[in-house]
């Protein structure tokens, strides 16, 4: 009976380690070094990168004003959010992530971002707050969902999150170790529901914290060891700041961004062309976000420019 109970064990072991597919990525083929890495470097943490940015935001200022005149509550974070998700877009090799050390490609452009429970309160709770970037949204889709998730989580109301969270902290604390870990488990054997894997904040392509809403400045973020997220963005508060322009030194409005990159998903100039498409978004956001005009004439997609040659 014992032998039976063994070998019934080890084939659903065999066939959990088999299992490739899951609900929110598909398996890349790629270079053996690549293949590699995720064994000699087993955590995001044991292979972090870590990249400076520093954005003109006079244009990014004038934008908002623009839209504020409106009568939209657009803000920093939306635009960030925006030019983000263009980025991934543009070289969408950025869009992965590693899981059981196999490396997938995202299905969605999965973007969280951290938001005050009582606004520009710093002594308020801080919350997860995800969103999926559809591939027709224009800039004004996704502010208007942007402000949608915020206002359930000013609300009050008790979100998914917090029941999950209530639910899972009243267990004995070795019972909840246990829990994580075999949750861990079935996350690295592709086992785990899609329904647990969309709500949590943490499975997503990059993460956003703006610091800037409560007048910090951006520090560096580490990578969690849970979820799947391989990039973690920190803007800091705009600020003026001396710059050189041909030769000659400037004050310019800047934002300051601090990111954190797994580079386990790719290498570093591919990462860095995402942040060059973010830059550019940021700095010319009439052009890159538009949606400002009454006929809708300046609608445009959260995309890469169509001149710009897909990376993949």
């Amino acid at each position: 009976m014992l032998g039976w109970l063994l070998a019934a064990v080890s084939l659903l072991w065999v066939l959990a380690e088999r299992k490739t597919t899951r609900s929110d990525g598909t398996l890349v083929k790629t270079h053996p070094y690549r293949q590699m890495l995720p064994y000699l470097a087993p955590k995001p943490n044991s292979a972090i990168t870590y990249y400076d940015e520093y954005v003109q935001a006079e244009q990014l200022l004038a934008y908002i004003e623009a839209s504020r005149e409106l009568g939209k509550d657009v803000d920093v974070t939306d635009c960030l959010l925006a030019a983000i998700a263009v980025a991934l877009d543009e070289v969408p090799r950025l869009n992965r992530f590693l899981v059981g050390r196999r490396l997938y490609q995202r299905h969605a452009r999965k973007l969280s971002f951290s938001a005050l429970r009582r606004k520009k309160d710093r002594g308020a709770e801080v919350s997860g707050v995800h969103l999926t970037v559809d591939d027709g949204w224009v800039f004004d889709d996704l502010h208007h969902a942007v402000q949608r998730l915020i206002a359930v989580e000013r609300s009050g109301r008790r979100t998914y999150t917090d029941s999950e969270l209530r639910l899972t902290l009243a267990l004995p604390r070795p019972l909840l170790a246990l829990t994580v870990a075999v949750l861990k488990w079935l996350d690295a054997h592709n086992l785990l529901p899609a329904s647990f894997i969309d709500r949590d904040p943490l499975y997503c392509s990059a993460f956003l914290a703006n610091l800037g809403s409560i007048d910090m400045r951006p520090g560096y973020h580490h990578l969690y060891e849970w979820g799947n997220c391989p990039v973690f963005v920190v803007a800091g508060k705009i600020a003026p700041m001396p710059m050189v322009e041909n030769g000659a030194v400037v004050v310019r409005q800047v934002l300051h961004l601090r990111l954190s990159f797994d580079e386990r998903i790719d290498d570093g100039l591919n990462a860095s062309d995402a942040v060059n498409a973010a830059k550019a978004v940021l700095e010319h956001p009439f052009a890159r976000l538009g949606c400002l005009r009454a006929d809708g004439s300046d609608r445009v997609p959260l995309h890469a420019p169509p001149q710009l040659p897909r990376v993949g």
